[in-house]
């Protein structure tokens, strides 16, 4: 294998530790919203945490290789490029807003586990805070935005 094909099965392993735990993290926050009892939400909102490294090391890796990727091409892809700087873009945005996000679900998670710890009585609160719009915007819009990066790999607008 070439030094170009490693790159691109690096880079393309990234993005489906990138895709796949986005999906897991996004249906255990659709699990949680569903949900009343402060032990269940503390459950699933908890399990996004082992999801996150994942989420973590497929950004890198797609920001790392795909860089490198676009290096190695030689002239047929540039930096200058519409796709490759319209992907760095969703790239950071989609940081972002998955750390935004991330921050109020674990606070609505700490909430729950307090809560599960004074009897597992759902409160308004709690509801309030799993149904809050900024956090599931925020949420929502970084799985989105990686998908819309999928999409910019595959078709390469401009290109």
């Amino acid at each position: 294998m070439s030094k170009y094909d490693w790159l691109l099965f690096l880079h393309v392993t990234g993005a489906f530790l990138l895709l796949g735990a986005s999906v897991i993290a996004a249906t255990l926050l659709f699990a949680a919203v569903r949900r009343e009892r402060p032990s269940e939400v503390a459950l699933f909102l908890g399990l996004i945490r082992f999801a996150v490294p994942a989420v973590g090391a497929g950004s890198l890796l797609t920001l790392v290789f795909g860089l490198w990727l676009v290096s190695a091409a030689g002239y047929d892809y540039s930096y200058g490029s519409f796709w490759v700087i319209a992907a760095l873009v969703l790239w950071v945005l989609a940081n972002a807003l998955g750390k935004f996000g991330g921050d109020r679900a674990e606070a609505t998670r700490k909430l729950a586990v307090e809560l599960a710890g004074r009897g597992d009585a759902p409160t308004p609160e709690l509801t309030t805070r799993l149904r809050d719009p900024r956090m599931l915007a925020l949420n929502y819009g970084s799985g989105l935005l990686v998908l819309l990066i999928l999409v910019d790999m595959i078709w390469k607008p401009g290109a």
